[in-house]
């Protein structure tokens, strides 16, 4: 769950589309060398490429064969499309499979990403699905793929049931996808750092460094570390121990502070609602 006393960085995405993979790859590694960055919280958000995709299709193609019969594009035309994701990701680390890779509807892994999140297992769960798609070439629509995904992240089998029967899991979707037009994205990954400055595609890794840090600077001012010099007197501690002895020590207080709505958050030098 997001703590209020960290900062958010929220991200729509979706598990379908190479560049949120690519993207989330540039977020971690500027992440990793933030010296504050247990203090950011990643929240995931849903958004659906093609929700027309139907959900129960029995005739799978290969993504590259959908987009060729849905967009109306040669092989050719696809092939020279897919090739520049390629290239993109040559310095991340990740094979991308486009042949291998199947359209999918993916509503439904979207709900079980909505159930992983209450568990602490959004950034464990995407990865999979990620992975599951572009790598494995598995049908993320698959009800039996969903599952053993989800087994695998961690959640139990009620809880795969839970998600994919209970309409609240469906509704948390509709709502992040909502939210999605409100603020005007677009397309995806799009990152919104404490609901100020937004990225838009997978940006470099220096783009990534350069909005954590001039966000979380700012977020800091407002949410500051306080040192306290205690003296200490007799008391009982919480595990309802008690010491009679006096000990003088420093500690560090982290202040809570009510959150503020933000009318708006920069993206690309311009400014845009933020519901």
């Amino acid at each position: 769950m997001i703590g209020s006393n960290k900062m958010k960085i929220e991200l729509w995405s979706d598990v379908a589309c190479p560049f949120c993979y690519i993207g989330k790859r540039h977020y971690e590694s500027a992440i990793s060398k933030f010296t504050d960055a247990n203090n950011i919280e990643l929240e995931w958000k849903s958004f659906q490429l093609d929700p027309t995709i139907p959900e129960d299709i029995n005739c799978k193609q290969s993504v590259s064969a959908y987009l060729s019969a849905s967009k109306g594009m040669t092989m050719d035309q696809v092939a020279k499309m897919t090739e520049g994701v390629t290239e993109m990701v040559k310095n991340t680390g990740l094979s991308l499979d486009f042949e291998k890779a199947v359209a999918a509807n993916t509503f439904n892994a979207h709900r079980i990403i909505q159930k992983a999140k209450t568990k602490g297992l959004g950034d464990a769960i995407e990865e999979a699905f990620f992975k599951a798609h572009f790598v494995d070439g598995l049908d993320v629509a698959n009800k039996e793929v969903l599952m053993n995904i989800g087994e695998k992240t961690g959640l139990s089998k009620e809880d795969i049931y839970d998600a994919l029967s209970n309409d609240e899991y469906a509704y948390m979707v509709q709502q992040d996808i909502m939210e999605s037009r409100n603020i005007g994205v677009r397309g995806v990954p799009f990152f919104v750092f404490n609901r100020k400055y937004g990225i838009s595609g997978a940006q470099p890794v220096e783009v990534f460094t350069n909005t954590i840090e001039k966000s979380f600077a700012e977020w800091r001012k407002d949410n500051p570390v306080i040192m306290l010099e205690v003296n200490e007197g007799p008391a009982c501690t919480a595990d309802g121990v008690c010491d009679k002895g006096k000990i003088g020590y420093s500690f560090l207080m982290k202040t809570i502070k009510g959150s503020c709505k933000q009318t708006s958050f920069t993206a690309f030098g311009k400014q845009k609602p933020v519901s």
